[in-house]
């Protein structure tokens, strides 16, 4: 499966150093020296599973998402999937608000709201469902609220996770999947009319994808930088062979 596959943080020394230095070893067919970051040891205390993809728009996640759904439903595992901001009634309203183009709000409003459809889905919906041993697959989490936010430098990251840990009441991902494109892929791929995020242009896109890459370890649990130019199927097969459990 040439060209695709997970990246070693070794190969973005442009990226910050891993926390605390907290490394482990990913095995999967061709990947036994791959390293994986781990910036806590627990991420909630329930015996579900959270599971997140993230990434830069136009990198697959719907399809992703769809697709890994289906492969732990057929082991046999209870599986929800979820988008943030969305999945409550008052989420999806907060949705709509957020990536509509034609309204303009400051980055610090953006990130309160964010934070607060989050709030709702995890205190509604995602702590209930960890609780049962629900595998729980969301479109997004925290990092991207970090990182959307923190680009621009209204607001700056330090001061997002800190928010953001609050508003998330000690619930945090398992694992971390980052779907990795370039900026200029991105936008040829998302194309037609963007929504109010996507329309704020390439070179934005390139700061939001090295924030991902920078911000990734703080994202807990463990986290997987994947290689997002192939197919959707050469994705799947990369996603497949990582230990999610």
């Amino acid at each position: 499966m040439a060209g695709v596959g997970i990246r070693s943080y070794a190969c973005h020394r442009q990226t910050r150093r891993l926390l605390d230095g907290d490394v482990l070893m990913s095995p999967g067919p061709g990947n036994t020296d791959m390293p994986q970051t781990k910036s806590s040891p627990i991420a909630h205390p329930y015996p579900g599973r959270l599971i997140t993809l993230d990434g830069i728009d136009g990198v697959g996640k719907s399809s992703q998402i769809e697709i890994l759904a289906e492969r732990l439903r057929s082991e046999g595992r209870n599986v929800l999937c979820v988008r943030d901001p969305g999945s409550t009634d008052l989420g999806t309203k907060l949705r709509a608000m957020l990536l509509d183009s034609d309204l303009e709000m400051h980055r610090r409003t953006e990130a309160m709201l964010f934070m607060a459809s989050r709030c709702e889905m995890i205190e509604s919906t995602l702590r209930s469902a960890l609780a049962d041993g629900v595998t729980v697959i969301s479109d997004r989490f925290l990092l991207a609220n970090v990182v959307y936010q923190s680009v621009g430098g209204e607001v700056d990251a330090q001061t997002l996770w800190q928010l953001g840990r609050l508003a998330c009441g000690g619930v945090q991902p398992d694992v971390t999947l980052l779907l990795d494109l370039p900026a200029e892929i991105s936008m040829q791929r998302v194309g037609g009319e963007a929504d109010r995020m996507e329309s704020r242009g390439v070179d934005y896109m390139a700061k939001v994808r090295q924030a991902f890459l920078d911000e990734l370890p703080n994202a807990g649990g463990r986290t997987h930088v994947i290689d997002a130019s192939g197919t959707i199927e050469e994705v799947a097969e990369t996603i497949a062979a990582i230990e999610l459990f």
